[in-house]
């Protein structure tokens, strides 16, 4: 579906470059988790897909074109929900009007149907809301407009505690076969039950590009206090009960990814994590 393509970039009070020589290829029908440290480009590579930045050197194809062009068939077919945002002070009927028009696959329908899931409405006052409901909001007109690819850069931040729950359940209610979700964040444990896929990108490199399924075939994720298991981790955090334990998945045992400890051990040992999922790519 999109392929970014030796792509380098810099803003011009940085003397070095966010992106160099960096590419990554995303697939239909899945929803990616995009990680990484602060200052690895997460957001920047979310501008420059939805082609809201241009590279310095190197392209992003969508569906074959160049979203340089800024071509309406192109913009039409995808969706950038940044961190940080504005809406107009009117009525979301007024919003609506003005803004659906440039998505022809819009459904007030499915509008009102995510509204729900935040517990929102149609008839709200888009100048006396809280940030966190505009971004709720947002997001369902993001949802609705029903582009090939939405983009979300951390979308949970400003949600209650509710509210991020309400997010889970939002996202998986508008998934499809012919739609990718990249949601790029730091609050992990918000996505980690809606994302298929997982990207970590660090110092212009993929350093993990998996399938969720993948990744739990190969790695077993279990807390536990027992010492002599925690010394054949792969990677371990320490929490109430004992330590968070990355393992290998040696007997095909079931657990639900941990993401702050796949990321942790990610930017410890690439090179391991790297060999422990190419190697069958390789034929190895």
């Amino acid at each position: 579906m999109l392929q970014v393509e030796n792509i380098s970039f810099g803003y011009r009070r940085r003397r070095k470059e966010v992106l160099s020589n960096f590419s990554l290829s995303l697939e239909a029908g899945r929803v990616y988790g995009l990680l990484g440290k602060n200052g690895a480009g997460k957001s920047t590579l979310l501008y420059l897909m939805s082609g809201l930045l241009t590279p310095k050197q190197g392209r992003v194809m969508y569906r074959g074109l160049d979203v340089r062009r800024r071509l309406p068939g192109t913009l039409q077919d995808m969706f950038l929900v940044p961190e940080e945002f504005e809406l107009p002070p009117v009525s979301l009927v007024s919003y609506i009007e003005l803004n659906s028009k440039f998505y022809p696959r819009f459904s007030k329908e499915d509008m009102v149907k995510y509204l729900h899931f935040f517990e929102m409405d149609m008839d709200a006052d888009l100048g006396a809301l809280s940030m966190g409901q505009k971004k709720k909001i947002f997001m369902s007109f993001a949802l609705a407009t029903n582009t090939s690819l939405l983009l979300m850069d951390e979308p949970t931040n400003g949600l209650d505690i509710p509210g991020k729950s309400q997010f889970r359940k939002f996202l998986a209610s508008g998934m499809s076969d012919e739609k990718t979700i990249v949601i790029s964040t730091h609050q992990v444990r918000d996505i980690d039950k809606v994302l298929d896929h997982v990207l970590i990108m660090d110092n212009s490199r993929v350093l993990l590009d998996e399938s969720t399924a993948d990744i739990c075939r190969k790695l077993l994720f279990v807390e536990s206090d027992d010492r002599e298991l925690a010394q054949t981790a792969l990677y371990a955090l320490p929490s109430l009960q004992g330590n968070y334990l990355m393992l290998p998945n040696a007997e095909d045992a079931e657990s639900e990814i941990n993401l702050e400890l796949l990321f942790g051990a990610t930017l410890a040992a690439p090179e391991k994590m790297a060999e422990m999922f190419h190697a069958k790519k390789n034929g190895l």
